[in-house]
């Protein structure tokens, strides 16, 4: 019987009860397969990814599954070229097909070698499953992995996402540059000593990286210090670290819950009501505010940052013209609205149009105009197969361009539907529109032309293409 972990299963059992509650609910072995044809590795040769390969293998064998392995070369130890090779000649023993990139770390002193490591490794992993179309990467984390994120977490001062650890699979296309892959990890419940034991019944040939024992880096510093005597006091602590991570992980869930019908109470548009949020007890509004900065990818800002924050929104005077700077982006108030705003370059009118052609997809960024155009299906707005048939163009206003919002509503100017709408003067500058030819089709903050979709239901099919709406989102970075 090979090493089992705290739930008296061995790791190969843990490994594929993991996998498979991926796709719990659709059918058996082969709905994995049919999920996932392939899945990889990240291999970096040393004990804990070492006998995740050989575990995934095995997987993979059973299930019919392709198998990865892939390797990051970071460079910064003289013995990496003789792990890359070692890495390279395991995949193929084990017949898993094997890749490696090798990255130069950036930022180093914004972030720190750990750290600028961290972030080049995942990148450049999400791009070779990008590569090879791989939708689902394994890492090796394990319990005591768990338990040393969550005690970093708590000497940061984190609240509960942060005391949440991490989850057992979960999207991350911001770190891997990838929005179709999932992470997981299927390990995280076994604890280091089995893998140990694991890698020694099988006879597994790992790799051992000299940076983990130097104690400047924090984790190290933890590994090797503070966890021996957590042990010593505490035996099974890490278990214990784990059972709290899940209770951490449940309330969040309740609290991204709350979050959730709080905006929808509170959205006015893409905007913030500033009465609704009055509305709201303290507790409820930095929760909130804490869901609809991470809707946005923006960094999560520190209690007293939320608190100076909430402050200034509630308290100012109502015809404050308020801005409060984060990192990412500008919060500003305008007539009892709260609006994310770029952090974004002197306007530039002298920016040329951008000409294109749709072909289908549901957004396409335009970093020249510093935002996204988006084609969401809708009721109302152009026939798609009619859309894709327009060379288009997105490009700034020069002046005196008119809009017809509805055949009952009369043409206005620009300028009208902008003071009308209450669009801030600041975001006007910004707001691009789309053109077809020399026919406007949507202005940003104000919405699409009747004249064009006129046009468009003209040339619409006997099958009656879905109809396609536009919408601009700006960049917030």
């Amino acid at each position: 019987m090979s090493a089992t972990s705290g739930a008296q299963l061995t790791l190969q059992q843990e490994l594929t009860q993991a996998l498979q509650a991926l796709t719990s609910g659709h059918g058996g072995d082969e709905a994995f397969s049919t999920a996932f044809p392939a899945i990889a590795i990240a291999y970096s040769g040393g004990l804990d990814s070492s006998v995740l390969l050989h575990l995934a293998a095995t997987f993979a064998r059973e299930h019919g599954t392709r198998l990865f392995a892939f390797h990051i070369h970071h460079g910064i130890s003289d013995n990496a070229d003789s792990w890359q090779t070692h890495c390279r000649q395991e995949s193929e023993r084990l017949g898993a097909v094997f890749d490696t990139r090798n990255i130069a770390l950036k930022d180093l002193d914004k972030s720190g070698v750990e750290e600028a490591a961290r972030i080049g490794r995942y990148h450049a992993l999400g791009e070779l499953c990008h590569v090879h179309g791989v939708t689902l990467l394994l890492t090796a984390h394990h319990q005591d992995d768990q338990a040393e994120t969550i005690l970093l977490q708590l000497l940061r001062g984190s609240g509960v996402a942060g005391m949440s650890g991490m989850d057992q699979a979960n999207a991350a296309a911001n770190l891997l540059g990838n929005d179709r892959l999932l992470l997981a990890r299927p390990l995280l419940s076994a604890s280091r000593a089995a893998l140990e034991r694991y890698a020694a019944s099988h006879t597994l040939s790992f790799v051992d990286d000299e940076s983990n024992n130097d104690t400047r880096y924090v984790r190290n510093a933890l590994r090797h210090r503070i966890m021996p005597a957590l042990a010593e006091l505490f035996p099974g602590f890490q278990e214990r670290f784990t059972r709290s991570a899940s209770h951490a992980q449940s309330a969040q869930r309740l609290l991204v819950t709350l979050a959730q019908q709080d905006l929808a109470a509170c959205l006015d548009g893409e905007y913030l009501s500033v009465p609704a949020l009055r509305a709201l007890d303290i507790d409820r509004i930095d929760n909130l505010l804490r869901h609809w900065f991470a809707l946005r990818n923006l960094r999560m800002p520190s209690s007293a940052w939320l608190l100076e924050l909430r402050t200034q929104l509630l308290e100012a005077k109502s015809d404050a013209q308020l801005c409060v700077t984060h990192p990412d982006c500008h919060i500003r108030r305008y007539r009892d609205r709260v609006f994310l705003t770029p952090r974004r370059p002197a306007f530039d009118e002298h920016t040329e149009p951008m000409e294109f052609v749709w072909r289908g997809e549901p957004k396409l960024h335009f970093p020249q105009f510093a935002g996204s155009l988006l084609f969401d299906a809708a009721d109302e707005g152009f026939n798609a197969a009619w859309l894709r048939g327009q060379q288009l163009s997105v490009r700034l206003r020069s002046g005196g361009e008119r809009v017809k919002l509805a055949w009952n509503r009369p043409t206005k100017s620009v300028k009208y539907h902008y003071q009308a709408m209450d669009i801030p003067a600041w975001e006007r500058p910004y707001l691009p529109m789309v053109f077809a030819g020399e026919q406007i089709l949507y202005a940003a903050g104000i919405g699409m032309d009747c004249h064009a979709q006129r046009e468009a239901i003209a040339g619409e099919s006997e099958a009656q293409d879905p109809r396609i709406a536009l919408r601009w989102q700006a960049d917030l970075s």
